[in-house]
């Protein structure tokens, strides 16, 4: 409010108290607008900018960061760049056809000359000399074909008392009419390939197989049950391994009780597995508090690789658990600061930002270089380069920290690299773990698409299902299967299961050639 100067107090003192407090209140608003220009660039930079975090560059080792800063004004300009590369012409390659692939069937089709233009005007008779062959792909929509089971029977002609039929193989479901592949093909088409169950009930209308959605949903749910086995058994294997990444999404589930239709529950997600058995476990629960991961890693003892969410502490603290921290959830809050800078005539000009984030690209060139060694290489690489790395960022954060506005984004990152550098780069102390959590957001990532697309599940019991075929398919991909051989055969040998062991249904234990379809 506007102050009359015969309000104004006649003592310096105060008058200075005065002045200070209003400066202190400009600064203060002046912070806020900057957190909110931040703000506004960084959803615009997610609106209307491009989805990908990778910069350009990134696959380089960087110079360091502060010989950027301060060899700026010897690079050219964006003007400069543009002129040179408009003057130079761009040599287009015709891109190659891929052939088509050579284990499909091939139907011939011959087409010869007729009669009568088999005539040279020299007066002689045209003779084959080889032949021109194109290919062209075809597709034969899904045929639909019923099995009959034709049990024979037979009596003793002589007493007529005694009357034998043939046995049947046993089904997955015994009361239903659907085949293993029918359930595999169903399953496949939801949970793979993300199709609604009504709208696949509209494509099988389509071949006048009359299934409603509910019957489909019926089948699924009852299939799910019978995986119950390998599903314990997908989690002891998980239990055994040496690193166990872990991440979780949101799930709608309409009928959950006491919790309204709108509210959120929650799908989780375990990697893991000793090498050679990798295992994608799913699982759902109500709720996203501490207790969960308490009762899903029951037993585990190793390496744990999270995010941020603090719901993890609880299990890590037990022990035999060490805790990781993902890098790549590091280095995002750093890109976000990135998007949210003022580039305003600034288009080459290294902001701190770029510096982070170049310290972290350069942790990645280690481990992208590494990848394929073994992990007594791979920690003897970490100890003698990534260390020095890290602790030249180290460097910098604490030299930078005091000089960011806490609230901003910079801030916020500085702020996160802080709280978590002790778990984000103890990946170093060990060649077998991970720098971050990126294969647990890759096996997640399947549900988040299906989810766009089925939306939501209706009861409980469907949240189930969906967690264990997920687990299903997802651990048969890990493991080189295409997830509708994998079912089918599953589907078929699960019910020959004798006293509820299911290590022989691992998807290790069968290759891939062996139940591909003929």
């Amino acid at each position: 409010m506007k102050k009359h100067p015969d309000t104004l107090p006649n003592d310096v003192e105060a008058l200075k108290k005065m002045i200070l407090g209003q400066q202190q209140q400009i600064d203060g608003q002046q912070r806020k607008i900057l957190t909110l220009e931040e703000t506004l660039r960084l959803e615009r930079f997610n609106r209307f900018g491009a989805s990908s975090e990778k910069a350009p560059g990134q696959g380089e080792l960087f110079n360091e960061a502060e010989d950027c800063i301060d060899n700026v004004d010897d690079e050219p300009t964006d003007g400069d760049s543009i002129t040179e590369q408009s003057s130079t012409p761009i040599d287009k390659v015709k891109p190659k056809r891929k052939p088509l692939p050579s284990n499909l069937p091939r139907v011939r089709k011959v087409y010869e000359l007729a009669e009568s233009e088999l005539q040279c005007p020299c007066g002689c008779t045209l003779t084959e000399i080889g032949e021109e062959i194109s290919e062209q792909l075809d597709v034969i929509p899904a045929r639909f074909q019923v099995i009959q089971h034709a049990r024979k029977k037979y009596a003793c002609k002589s007493c007529e008392d005694t009357i034998k039929t043939a046995e049947k193989p046993q089904k997955i479901l015994p009361k239903s009419n659907a085949s293993a592949g029918t359930l595999a093909y169903v399953i496949t088409a939801k949970y793979q390939d993300g199709l609604p169950l009504h709208r696949l009930s509209n494509i099988f209308k389509r071949f006048d197989v009359d299934l409603s959605r509910q019957t489909l949903s019926d089948w699924t749910l009852k299939t799910a049950v019978q995986c119950v086995p390998v599903i314990e058994a997908l989690q002891k294997q998980l239990n055994a391994g040496a690193v166990v990444h872990c991440d979780e999404t949101t799930v709608q589930v309409l009928k959950e009780p006491d919790k309204a239709a709108q509210s959120k529950s929650y799908m989780w997600v375990q990697k893991g597995g000793p090498p050679g058995k990798p295992v994608v476990r799913f699982s759902y629960d109500r709720g996203r508090s501490g207790q969960v991961p308490l009762r899903l890693l029951k037993g585990y003892q190793g390496a744990l690789m999270t995010d941020g969410y603090t719901g993890y502490n609880a299990v890590a603290e037990q022990d035999g658990i060490v805790h990781l921290c993902c890098m790549a959830h590091l280095r995002r809050k750093f890109v976000d600061a990135q998007k949210s800078a003022d580039k305003k005539g600034k288009t080459q000009r290294t902001s701190k930002a770029d510096v982070a984030v170049n310290y972290i690209a350069k942790l990645y060139a280690v481990e992208k270089a590494h990848k394929d060694s073994d992990s007594v290489t791979r920690q003897v690489v970490r100890q003698e380069k990534s260390v020095l790395i890290l602790k030249e960022f180290r460097k910098w954060i604490d030299k930078t920290q005091p000089k960011v506005l806490p609230k901003s984004k910079l801030g916020e990152a500085l702020s996160y690299a802080e709280k978590y550098w002790d778990k984000a780069t103890r990946y170093v102390e060990n060649g077998d773990w991970p720098i971050d959590n990126n294969p647990a957001e890759n096996a997640i990532r399947p549900f988040v698409i299906g989810r766009k697309n089925w939306l939501f599940s209706n009861t409980v019991s469907g949240a189930n299902a969906s967690a264990t075929l997920y687990s299903l398919i997802e651990t048969a991909k890990l493991n080189m299967h295409e997830p509708y051989n994998y079912l089918r055969w599953l589907f078929n040998e699960l019910p020959k299961m004798i006293d509820g062991d299911a290590e022989h249904l691992m998807p290790w234990n069968i290759a891939p050639s062996a139940i591909k379809p003929n």
